[in-house]
């Protein structure tokens, strides 16, 4: 295993562990960070998806908290990535997050959010088509904080207009997106065609199937296709009932991640040392090629 390891931005729990449900305590967080050290994962960005803000803002400081007890989780946590509540709450695009809680983008609360985590949100995923994300976008990046797309049904102009603001990245691209889209003019279509936006795709077959990764990989230049897990509670863990959140999943034998009944998927159950064995067999890299695009380049594109 290379020193350096892999790095990635975005963790909703691991090992059993829940990073969506208060009340986080540091027995777990450390479980969750020695099983992604175990994985090949010393550093990531626990992430914190869609929530009404004030549970949100108790859920950072908790976590800073946490993080400031022990200097392992201090180096293993060098920000935090949060997935919404900015997000397009139409059905297949909010995915499992919760429409209720959705809006326009607030300064106001991302300010609240960020003291929370000692100022330490190092990346936000939004959805460009609401009112007013261009100028956040630009706020936000001129603050330091990286600006990614998902969870969106952005246009043409809505797309260039926050890549014109600050926005660098694509979340889960690939994902997020309802079944049933438009054969050529769709949003996973027009974020592939923006060269200026590095798009992280998850790599677990299940997501995307391995030939479309394949395709998915090729549009992008060199450099501009980068590997996460979106990884949930069942990551390092066995089949069974875990939560995100106040959702309940269930993860079977194939390790799909779905609401019961449901079809969405809802975070994956990889980890990353099975990612990088993915991305060697399916794309046809190096081991220390794959390595790479899951490990120092994330942490290069983030500033990390």
């Amino acid at each position: 295993m290379s020193s350096t390891g892999l790095f990635d931005m975005q963790v909703n729990g691991f090992a059993g562990v829940d990073f969506q449900r208060e009340g986080l305590t540091l027995s777990g967080l450390q479980r969750a960070a020695q099983g992604l050290a175990a994985a090949g994962c010393p550093r990531f960005f626990p992430t914190l998806i869609t929530d009404a803000i004030e549970s949100l803002e108790r859920k950072f400081a908790n976590f800073e908290m946490l993080r400031t007890q022990d200097e392992a989780l201090a180096r293993a946590i060098p920000g935090y990535h949060l997935e919404g509540p900015w997000l397009c709450p139409e059905e297949g695009y909010r995915g499992a997050h919760d429409a209720a809680f959705m809006g326009p983008p607030s300064l106001k609360d991302f300010q609240r959010l960020q003291k929370a985590a000692g100022g330490r949100i190092r990346l936000v995923t939004l959805a460009p088509e609401w009112p007013g994300s261009a100028g956040f976008i630009r706020e936000l990046s001129r603050q330091g904080t990286h600006v990614s797309l998902g969870h969106t049904s952005a246009g043409w102009a809505e797309i260039h207009d926050a890549v014109e603001a600050g926005a660098r990245f694509c979340t889960h691209l690939g994902n997020g997106v309802p079944a049933t889209l438009h054969r050529h003019d769709n949003v996973i279509q027009r974020l592939l065609s923006v060269d200026e936006l590095t798009a992280f795709f998850i790599p677990d077959g299940i997501h995307i199937p391995p030939g479309t990764l394949k395709n998915f990989f090729r549009a992008k230049p060199p450099g501009k296709a980068l590997f996460t897990t979106d990884c949930m509670a069942a990551a390092g863990a066995p089949p069974g009932r875990y939560t995100i959140g106040a959702s309940e999943l269930e993860v079977g034998d194939d390790r799909v991640v779905r609401k019961p009944g449901a079809n969405n998927f809802a975070g994956s159950a990889l980890t990353p040392q099975e990612g990088v064995a993915n991305l060697s067999r399916w794309l046809e890299l190096s081991e220390a090629e794959a390595r790479q695009l899951f490990g120092s380049a994330v942490a290069a594109a983030l500033g990390v």
